[in-house]
């Protein structure tokens, strides 16, 4: 007898908080308090929205949450760290989870709290509730049908090919994405629709 599907919340399902997105926002750039209101939207209509407010100074920073969730008032401090870059050039900003203390780029809201991902533990990615199948023929329409993002990101205007000499690894990444697209055979997905 089968199991019955329990449709696990994927990571693509949850709202999430970036601080790419809260630094392209200004809300990192200087020393100081800003507040404001982050909103999601669904086919351009608004469906949720915090309320944030960033206090950055020369001792810590920091951002307060302030939102509902299922008619319930949430407020609480989320620390934010900086990190030296592994390039050795600049500092990295990220969250500090108030569950599990890991540092994280993003936080997704499950279970009425922005957390890490890690500190919950029915969170999948897509791709782990996918049958083997369905995972076999993605790789082969990935490789047939490249989308126009790999092209765009690799003919960027000031894409790096080459460091001190070398290869980058993202550029061989994307160029043996776009060698395989070109080099697949034409007709083997129409047979494999057919089996």
């Amino acid at each position: 007898m089968g199991r019955y599907a329990n449709y696990p919340t994927t990571v693509e399902d949850c709202l999430f908080l970036s601080l790419k997105k809260l630094k392209e926002w200004d809300y990192l750039t200087y020393n100081g308090t800003k507040s404001g209101t982050v909103s999601w939207s669904r086919n351009g209509t608004p469906h949720s929205n915090i309320g944030i407010k960033v206090t950055k100074n020369d001792f810590e920073t920091f951002i307060i949450l302030d939102y509902k969730c299922n008619g319930e008032p949430k407020n609480y401090k989320v620390k934010i760290i900086s990190k030296p870059s592994n390039l050795g050039k600049g500092e990295v900003l990220y969250f500090v989870c108030p569950s599990t203390k890991k540092h994280c780029r993003k936080l997704y809201l499950h279970s009425g709290y922005f957390l890490h991902r890690e500190a919950f533990n029915s969170l999948m990615y897509q791709k782990q509730i996918e049958s083997k199948k369905n995972r076999d023929l993605s790789k082969i329409f990935d490789a047939c049908y490249l989308s126009d993002d790999v092209y765009e990101e690799r003919f960027k205007k000031y894409f790096k090919t080459h460091y001190n000499g070398k290869e980058t690894k993202r550029f061989k990444r994307l160029n043996n994405k776009i060698l395989k697209a070109d080099s697949f055979p034409v007709g083997t997905i129409e047979k494999l629709l057919m089996m």
